[in-house]
């Protein structure tokens, strides 16, 4: 069986696809355009169909993993360029790709081997020299990094890509003069290029060279005035040469740039404190918040913890001595003994001079520690923004898989229906052949379904078919009249007239399977509005929250009270084992018990039965990530969003990756 979204497109453009049967490139075409413009999703649609009708095409399943690449679904990205390299194994560019994306896993020495693998095929292209070059630096292979770009080099010698990437390597392995060579370079090829000033800024600033630093940085913002890093590091050049008022104005331009940097507010907070300007504490606060590293308290406790271990280190090493010299010592304390006694009256006249001058010495001492704190504070800040471009942020770019959404487990399926001539296909979403048999049987008057969507609006509707088997069942009391009506009670949350009717639909037909599932059905409903209107936790147990998957029941109910709905879906699988909305919707009552391997258990058989069931794979990949299999999870999810629930992308970027 097939998703019926895409059967009733094929359906309602036939003369079109039989045009595409014979000119297959027409749809490589068009979901290249869509990877081209952002509409990942879209393009993934597409190359789905070219699969299904020409699953030889190696193409094919490296333009839908480059899709799932953009949406940083990276293990499905793998596994679609395996396809490809099954297909054709002297594919450079897949082999390629798969590299970048075992990279983004942070697996490098397999990204290496891929990028060994292509350019075993493709020797002259600089771009898989870079990717090696990168993956090498990530695993502190400076040297072979800089080979990597020196042969990307001698492929372009243009190539700004490699010289920005040797520039960086080069100021890891602490060759700033050679990277200001490079970027220099690159300046002379693309005199317009932001990001080489600002890497040249940041390399002369190595060096001290403050004033050749702050114009590569003025020369950065001028070409990219949004870039909030580039204003963060001008601040820093003037803080050190104590233009502190300017360097106020590029930290707020940083944090109008980018909210969320906390070094800008910490450089913010320093300098407003040296000016005495008021809002410097709260700088601190929000630094600390955004980024422990810049919280003081931890940083002082952690100097007191060092202090404490530094002198009882000392102490013990002392004591040793200290026992040898114990004799030497009491003679010497002796006669310093009858010193003292000697000069006790004359001391007593000066010894509150004394002790107002130490509490003087003290106000003096704190003013210099405080001076080498923030002389500290500004060593710290500016070492800790050389770090920052590797911070990362949640954001909302409009991307699928940015967007800051809650995503619960998707939801139980039952029957529904819409009126015949309907065009409501989003709610029509899987054929079954015993609902169709149903239909017939009803000349599709209702059209009933099996859907997961909301039916709120349809109450009017639903309350209108009510009154239609009414009539029907005054002609002819039979177990289909008493089912058709059954689900619609239930549909229209009137519980004891929808059990009442399935329960007289299965007296009348004990083998009705359909009456078993929707009664076992309206149960959950309406144990899940009596749970809801107590407080008792949320009814889909598993979410997203925080960026860990967790159990949201309060109090979790046992088996013993669930026991009807699941006996009921027994009874529903028994008659008809094929079933697999039954071993879906039973899956769910599972995670509902926390029986997580149970519903594990049920929803690999709904997916035996159904290869495309989207809203299976997308529970069980959650199941998953929630029992540690990040991995099996991260490919369920995958395969969820590849088959068309798009929120499955934004799981897999903020938990699996």
């Amino acid at each position: 069986m097939k998703k019926l979204t895409i059967l009733f497109t094929l359906l309602l453009s036939m003369s079109f696809l039989a045009e595409a049967q014979l000119n297959i490139n027409h749809f490589i075409r068009v979901g290249r355009t869509r990877i081209s413009i952002g509409n990942y999703t879209g393009a993934i649609e597409y190359f789905n169909i070219v699969i299904e009708f020409k699953p030889y095409l190696a193409e094919a399943y490296l333009y839908r993993g480059t899709a799932k690449h953009s949406l940083e679904d990276y293990r499905g990205a793998i596994a679609d360029y395996d396809e490809a390299i099954e297909i054709k194994p002297y594919y450079p560019r897949a082999y390629n790709n798969r590299g970048m994306a075992y990279h983004n896993l942070r697996q490098y020495n397999r990204a290496i081997k891929d990028y060994d693998r292509a350019l075993e095929f493709d020797p002259s292209d600089e771009s898989i020299y870079n990717n090696r070059g990168i993956a090498k630096l990530a695993l502190k292979d400076m040297e072979g990094a800089i080979e990597d770009y020196d042969k990307a080099l001698e492929v372009n010698p243009k190539s700004t890509h490699a010289l920005m990437n040797r520039s960086n390597a080069k100021i890891v392995n602490g060759d700033i003069k050679g990277a200001i060579s490079d970027l220099n370079q690159v300046i002379i090829i693309r005199p317009h290029y932001a990001a080489a000033y600002l890497n040249r800024g940041l390399a002369r600033f190595e060096l001290d060279d403050y004033a050749s630093a702050l114009r590569d940085y003025d020369q950065s913002i001028k070409f990219d005035p949004t870039n909030a890093l580039a204003f963060n590091n001008r601040g820093i050049v003037k803080h050190k040469l104590e233009d502190y008022e300017s360097a106020i104005m590029d930290y707020d331009m940083a944090i109008n740039l980018n909210p969320e940097m906390a070094s800008a507010y910490f450089n913010r907070a320093m300098a407003r404190e040296i000016l005495d300007r008021p809002g410097y504490e709260q700088d601190y606060q929000i630094a600390a918040q955004l980024n422990p590293q810049f919280d003081l308290s931890q940083r002082r406790i952690n100097a007191e913890q060092l202090a404490q271990q530094q002198q009882q280190q000392k102490q013990q090493q002392n004591s040793s001595s200290a026992q040898n010299n114990q004799q030497q010592n009491s003679q010497a304390n002796n006669q310093a003994l009858a010193q003292n006694n000697q000069q006790q009256s004359s001391q007593q006249n000066t010894a509150t001079v004394v002790n107002e001058k130490s509490e003087e010495q003290k106000r003096q001492e704190e003013l210099e520690a405080e001076k080498r704190r923030r002389r500290m504070r500004m060593d710290l800040v500016i070492e800790e923004t050389r770090e920052l471009p590797e911070e990362e942020q949640e954001v909302d770019d409009g991307r699928i898989q940015n967007k800051n959404i809650v995503i619960d487990l998707q939801p139980m399926f039952f029957i529904s229906a819409f009126e015949k001539n309907a065009v409501d296909y989003e709610r029509f979403q899987y054929y079954n052949g015993i609902i169709d048999e149903l239909n017939a049987s009803n000349n599709y008057n209702p059209l009933l379904s099996l859907s997961n969507k909301p039916v709120t609006t349809y109450q009017s509707v639903f309350e209108n078919f009510i009154l239609f088997f009414n009539e029907k069942i005054d002609v002819q009391e039979n177990a289909q009249n008493y089912l058709n009506r059954g689900i619609f009670y239930s549909l229209t949350g009137d519980y004891n007239n929808a059990f009442a009717d399935l329960d007289k639909a299965i007296e009348l037909d004990e083998k009705s399977s359909l009456a078993y599932f929707t009664r076992a059905n309206t149960r959950y409903k309406l144990k899940e509005q009596v749970e809801l209107l107590a407080g008792n936790g949320s009814p889909n147990s598993l979410t997203l929250n925080e960026g860990k998957i967790k159990d949201n029941s309060n109090d979790k109910p046992t088996t013993v009270e669930y026991q009807e709905i699941l006996d009921d879906y027994a009874a529903t699988l028994f008659l008809d084992p094929d079933f697999f909305f039954g071993y879906y919707n039973r899956a769910f009552i599972k995670l509902r018990l926390g029986e997580y391997r149970s519903a594990v258990e049920d929803l690999n058989r709904a997916i035996n039965l159904e290869p495309e069931f989207a809203e299976a794979y997308f529970n069980r990949g959650l199941t998953k990530i929630y029992l540690d299999d990040i991995e099996g999870g991260a490919l369920d999810l995958s395969r969820a969003g590849e088959l068309g629930i798009d929120g499955a992308y934004n799981i897999i970027k903020r938990y699996c990756n």
